[in-house]
């Protein structure tokens, strides 16, 4: 009997899956894939090339793919907002925990103290893997991950500290952004040079205009722009098409 119901039951299974196939979590709806991909088609899938720069970040443990990857996106989202650090943190982090937002402010507040420098201070011990630490572990975490993610998403610059750099490591190599501001008389221009691992395209967008420069190789492609002193907030893209279908997106805030 026990025998026979497990057959059944089994077959109700199957039945339910075939009118149901479960998603992957990159998918929104049900896809037909084919049965081999052919190479010239490799460049149209993601391959979170951005991902590999986590290396660079200061965690006591690593953080998935994804996990990584939402916090990246969610930064991006939030580098020319007006809000204080301590605010987009607890903006990029909420989402991963709704129910707990009072908890996220708490350790906000933790993690923007220049002590607060590892998740091992919290009372439980730190694991080897994100998925079996607790609720407060991975939320901590996931905030000193958010901040050291803006820090190097944003480029502060200004006459007093004319040049600023920025590497950020891809699965073909390093990038690296050099933005200068230059004053010469009446006129204040913003170069921005770009060492890039693969060719790319360097983007450029502030007050409702934009500029940008391809490179058909790993050649060190420029822009000039013209500052307009009514906006401090420009917004760089960083766009690899073999390396990702995302780019990456930094921030230029100008103070003068």
């Amino acid at each position: 009997m026990q025998e026979r119901f497990q057959a059944i039951l089994k077959r109700r299974l199957q039945d339910e899956i075939a009118k149901n196939p479960p998603l992957f979590p990159w998918e929104t709806q049900l896809l037909e894939y084919p049965d081999c991909v052919e190479e010239q088609s490799l460049g149209l899938v993601p391959v979170w090339g951005w991902t590999v720069h986590q290396s660079q970040l200061n965690l006591p443990i690593p953080l998935p793919d994804q996990v990584f990857w939402q916090l990246l996106a969610k930064c991006q989202l939030l580098l020319t907002s007006s809000m204080p650090l301590g605010a987009k943190l607890v903006e990029v982090v909420e989402s991963m925990f709704p129910t707990d937002t009072q908890s996220i402010n708490d350790l906000a507040a933790l993690v923007l103290r220049s002590s607060y420098r590892s998740a091992d201070t919290l009372t439980a011990p730190i694991e080897s893997d994100y998925f079996d630490l607790l609720p407060r572990q991975q939320m901590a975490l996931s905030l000193m991950a958010a901040k050291q993610l803006l820090e190097n998403l944003i480029l502060p610059i200004s006459l007093s500290q004319p040049l600023v750099e920025r590497q950020w490591l891809t699965t073909v190599g390093s990038l690296n952004i050099r933005v200068e501001l230059r004053n010469s008389g009446k006129l204040t221009s913003l170069m921005v040079y770009g060492k890039l691992p693969a060719p790319g395209i360097l983007q450029l967008e502030g007050n409702n205009s934009q500029e940008f420069v391809k490179s058909e190789t790993c050649e060190i492609p420029m822009i000039e722009w013209q500052i307009d002193r009514s906006q401090s907030n420009y917004t760089l893209a960083v766009k690899f098409p073999e390396l990702d279908q995302q780019p990456l997106l930094l921030a230029i805030q100008v103070k003068i």
